[in-house]
């Protein structure tokens, strides 16, 4: 029992090629990683696996339908919790057959699953939705809570292969738990797309998704990584090699030109002592040009291609350090209270968010990671701090002038109307044009999309444009404050925000339900809701 993925391509409607030779297989009890950068193609592919897409060239092998759990659930939205797990026939044949009409097609219907609405009913309580129905509408469920309908929905079939496509998105910390022991214990084959840093780390093998293809390697994540940085280094050493061979060759360019213009001075001054006619030195002239430009279409031919080979290397090696944002160190002493609540709580529809009221104290150079289950109302007190919402009861006292950043879930700060250098200029305020553009092209916005509409950015692209928004106001917040920044990001951008949150000199207030990256950036103390 395999799936044979089979040198796939996939070319969009425009004609522009996704990947290309794509070929893997995935054996049953296989628990594979696919990772990729954002718009490489790792949801497309997952599609063209479940044979929702069709490929433009090869073909893919299965002899099962996949379990597939996608990352957007909105296609659901106008189905009930049952027909979104495709048993919504089964149920109706068994309750039309247990109310007398044992007709041919509900039996058919049926396909002798006499206990698909108890198993269905259990597995939804299993993954914390007790008081979920069957005929509940999708639209009307969380986007966690749509996640975990989906999982239940693996002990519904008891599929031979899963693919999962972000499944963490969205859960809070004991969901993810859940989902951690179920990848360590389950027979069936897994390909899961994540940048779950703890998830991927759960898994055997993992496949690296290109335009070209896939490369793989036989290990969990941090392999992977390990693997990588070994990758760089020798990209390194490469690009240090070529540039010394650069060096050397414009170097012997120089000399090889400044030798021929001294030989044709002196041969110059020589043909004049010997009385040589003006019509002979002009031959001897325009023979002695034409050598040195021989000889200088042999070197710029050679330090061309020495320059070619040094491009094509520095756009091979990630350069993940140099993508982090610089802001200076908060200017506030270490130590120093910056904000207290005392009684606070805040009421939606008369009702309290809080049953205790809440009670503590944030200092200067706090790293606190905020937690909390799904609805606890983390988002909440986020906006009660920056003064978004004010609270209904208790007090929020904050150090007069406290300065923040605060980059929330949707990158609120980004305008959708505005084109990325737009953007980026609204939020200047000393640095020239070309300033800007150095910075866009360092964070890997090229020049074709300055022009592109924000709303057109992936979600990676728009929290680093974020980024790039409040390095460039020039400001230095005394808090920083991110929720749920992980979400949507590829691992590289993940890696950018871990750089640029570990060497922040602030207070740091993080909600993460990613406990790999809330280690890496070094928080240190936590508020529990």
């Amino acid at each position: 029992m395999c799936i044979h993925v089979q040198s796939i391509a996939y070319m969009h409607p425009d004609k522009d090629v996704l990947f290309s030779n794509v070929g893997f297989s995935i054996g049953r009890g296989e628990k594979i990683a696919l990772i990729g950068n954002n718009g490489s193609g790792k949801s497309t592919l997952m599609q063209l696996i479940t044979k929702e897409l069709s490929p433009s060239e090869g073909q893919v092998v299965c002899p099962d339908t996949p379990y597939y759990i996608p990352q957007h659930f909105g296609q659901f939205n106008h189905l009930t919790v049952a027909g979104a797990l495709r048993i919504e026939d089964r149920l109706r044949a068994l309750h039309a057959i247990l109310q007398g009409d044992a007709s041919a097609d509900n039996f058919t219907a049926l396909a002798d699953d006499w206990g698909i609405e108890e198993r269905a009913v259990a597995a939804l309580s299993e993954w914390g939705l007790p008081d979920v129905p069957l005929s509940h509408p999708m639209q009307l469920l969380s986007g966690g809570e749509k996640t975990k309908v989906f999982l239940a929905g693996i002990a519904i079939h008891s599929p031979s292969f899963v693919l999962m496509d972000e499944p963490t998105n969205h859960l809070d910390d004991k969901s993810r738990e859940k989902l951690y022991r179920f990848v360590t214990t389950t027979p069936s084959g897994l390909l899961i797309v994540s940048h779950d840093r703890t998830l991927l780390n759960l898994l055997s093998s993992t496949y690296e998704l290109t335009a070209k293809g896939v490369t793989y390697y036989a290990g969990n994540y941090d392999f992977y990584k390990e693997q990588k940085e070994l990758g760089t280094q020798a990209l390194q050493a490469r690009l240090e090699e070529s540039e010394k061979q650069l060096q050397k060759a414009r170097k012997q360019a120089r000399e090889v030109a400044e030798r021929q213009q001294k030989h044709d001075v002196r041969g110059k001054k020589q043909n004049i002592k010997k009385g040589v006619g003006k019509m002979a030195m002009d031959t001897l002239k325009d023979k002695a040009e034409k050598s040195s430009v021989r000889l200088g279409n042999v070197h710029a031919d050679k330090i061309e291609s020495i320059a070619a080979d040094a491009t094509e290397i520095r756009k091979a090696l990630p350069d993940i350090k140099a993508m982090k944002v610089d802001f200076n160190s908060s200017f506030l002493r270490v130590g120093k209270t910056i904000i207290t609540a005392s009684g606070l709580n805040y009421t939606y529809q008369d009702t309290p968010l809080w049953q205790s009221p809440l009670g503590f104290v944030v200092k200067s150079g706090d790293r606190i990671h905020l937690k909390g289950g799904n609805g606890s109302g983390k988002t909440t007190l986020l906006k009660l701090i920056t003064g978004i919402l004010a609270p209904t009861t208790g007090t929020l006292t904050k150090a007069e002038g406290l300065t923040y950043a605060y980059l929330d879930q949707e990158y609120s700060i980004i305008r959708n109307d505005l084109s990325v250098l737009e953007q980026l200029s609204a939020f200047n305020n000393k640095l020239y044009d070309h300033e800007l553009k150095t910075i866009l092209n360092r964070f890997l916005f090229p020049i074709s999309t300055w022009d592109k509409k924000c709303s057109c950015l992936s979600g990676g692209e728009k929290m680093k444009l974020s980024l790039c928004c409040l390095m460039v106001s020039a400001q230095t917040p005394d808090i920083f404050i991110v929720d749920e920044p992980t979400n949507n990001i590829d691992i590289t951008n993940m890696e950018i925000l871990t750089e640029t949150l570990k060497e922040y000199q602030g207070t740091l207030l993080v909600v993460s339900h990613d406990s790999y990256f809330v280690r890496q950036i070094e928080a240190d103390k936590t508020i529990c809701l």
